[in-house]
């Protein structure tokens, strides 16, 4: 991840379409348009009993916004599976019917382009594809591939890969910022999404966004793409934020932190990155342009072993949820914001109940309170610690037995087994906390205890926020419980992170 090379020209956002008729495909381009779209990606392969005369002429006819015109055959994974004279026949028939761009492969891009040169009057731009199935090479056989693709004689060339771990994706970055022409580069599948946001920051030609309601693994959608990701501002000298996690797609800090990011005209993109392994992340995502990280599950605890530096209280909690890439130095430093985002969650909850008129309350409604923590991970620890700073008596369950004693030897609490839990009967008047991923989307009908102890909480708080109310919460509910929820949590420790990530701006969430 060296500097950012050649300049390119402001990125586009192409949206791929996959119907299969011709009448969806003209449907659906002008959706595109609507949804912010540049151009289109028009899968031929795709249409169902496809007429290359009749129907390319309804579409290009049709079309509200430039087109590019992919046929691709099945040996390239495509769905094309006939003549490939009759394929490469449609293509130029598309170019002469006003197609904007055509993509064709690099194993028949020679027979394709001598062709092409016989027509002196095309503006049709010709890109040269290669889509590399299985294992990613190193960076020097990509490189040998794009400069196969370069030699063609194309407008712009195309580079396709599958990414198996996130790092593969700095090889994609890599070659978008050293390519000496247009360059489409980006990885399918979920680990390639980091690969399409951070397109127009390396450079690359355009980026993918799929239609609503048309989703498509490893894109993110033209409307996040606009409105969240914003990347239309995104240039080579934006700081990269990201959420490290597996899995990723639960969060919701892309849609809070990029829009809070231009409230400041502060240059900035934040992103999910799906990590399989922290050690091999971390020695390769050291550039500078990489300058802090949200830490999510499972690695609030790993992860502190990755940081040069840890802030008193992350330390003492032994979990970080924010790390800050020390711009002189170039060193990763530790925080915590979890702690006090879900402790001042519920006491405010509970002064609120307590003290409708809002009434101040200089000792805390915690104090001396049984708190029943369920999960002594990373959250539960956060939530440990600041409930024993505010007096709390903790009761600890956790499936990891050891861990849990761990976390009850630091905070003087009281450990249980974690199979005790549906039949442990808490103190009148308890607080419950969840610290566990028990109920987050798409499993969301467990609760982490016996239902019918539930009316015997004052408060039930949930760490899980997706769904905003999940069923431990709503069962809380029906019991009488004041119910809090992780939405809380997330939004006031996110305000901490965007403070650290921003250098100490202030910004209200409200």
């Amino acid at each position: 991840m060296g500097d950012v090379g050649i300049l390119k020209k402001k990125t586009m956002i192409c949206t791929p379409l996959m119907g299969q008729s011709v009448e969806q495909m003209v449907s659906e381009m002008k959706k595109a348009k609507m949804e912010g779209a540049d151009l289109v990606e028009m899968r031929l392969d795709y249409i169902n009993d496809f007429h290359p005369q009749r129907d390319l002429q309804i579409i290009l006819r049709n079309k509200p916004l430039p087109v590019m015109i992919v046929y691709r055959p099945k040996w390239e994974g495509g769905q094309y599976d006939g003549d490939e004279h009759s394929r490469l026949e449609a293509l130029h028939l598309a170019e002469e019917l006003g197609a904007d761009y055509i993509d064709i492969e690099l194993k028949v891009a020679s027979i394709f382009m001598g062709k092409q040169k016989m027509d002196q009057h095309s503006t049709c731009k010709t890109i040269v594809s290669c889509y590399v199935d299985g294992m990613t090479p190193p960076i020097e056989g990509l490189s040998c591939c794009v400069a196969r693709l370069q030699s063609t004689g194309a407008d712009l060339i195309k580079l396709v890969i599958n990414a198996t771990n996130i790092t593969e994706i700095t090889k994609i970055l890599h070659l978008l910022s050293h390519c000496q022409m247009p360059l489409i580069a980006y990885s399918i599948g979920d680990r390639g999404f980091m690969s399409q946001v951070l397109c127009p920051k390396f450079g690359g030609f355009l980026v993918y966004g799929s239609l609503e309601g048309s989703p498509v693994s490893g894109l993110p959608t033209l409307e996040s793409l606009r409105q969240a990701y914003q990347v239309q501002y995104i240039n080579e000298d934006t700081k990269v934020f990201g959420l490290i996690s597996k899995p990723v797609g639960h969060s919701k800090g892309p849609v809070l932190h990029n829009p809070a990011f231009r409230h400041l005209n502060y240059n900035g993109i934040y992103v999910p990155m799906l990590v399989d392994d922290l050690k091999e992340f971390f020695s390769i995502y050291s550039s500078p342009d990489f300058a802090g990280f949200s830490v999510g599950i499972p690695y609030k605890e790993a992860v502190t072993g990755f940081c040069d530096e840890l802030h008193p209280l992350a330390q003492s909690i032994g979990a970080v949820n924010t790390i800050i890439r020390k711009p002189t130095d170039g060193k990763l430093v530790g925080y915590n914001t979890d702690c006090e985002a879900a402790v001042t969650a519920i006491e405010d909850a509970l002064r609120e109940s307590r003290y409708p008129n809002g009434e101040a309350s200089l000792t805390s409604p915690l104090t001396g309170k049984q708190f029943v923590l369920v999960g002594a991970g990373g959250a539960g620890r956060a939530l440990a610690f600041g409930a024993r700073s505010r007096g709390a008596r903790l009761v600890i369950f956790d499936i990891d037995f050891d861990r849990a004693k761990s976390l009850a030897d630091a905070v003087s609490g009281e450990v249980k087994h974690y199979e005790d839990v549906v039949n442990f009967q808490p103190e009148k008047g308890a607080i419950l906390a969840n610290a566990t991923p028990i109920g987050m989307h798409p499993n969301t009908d467990r609760i982490p205890v016996a239902e019918e102890t539930l009316s015997d909480y004052q408060l039930v708080f949930d760490s899980v926020y997706t769904p905003r109310k999940t069923r431990l919460l709503k069962e809380a509910e029906a019991a009488g419980a004041i119910i809090v929820s992780g939405v809380e949590m997330f939004l006031r420790q996110a305000i901490g992170q965007f403070n650290l990530f921003t250098g100490g701006e202030e910004v209200s969430m409200a």
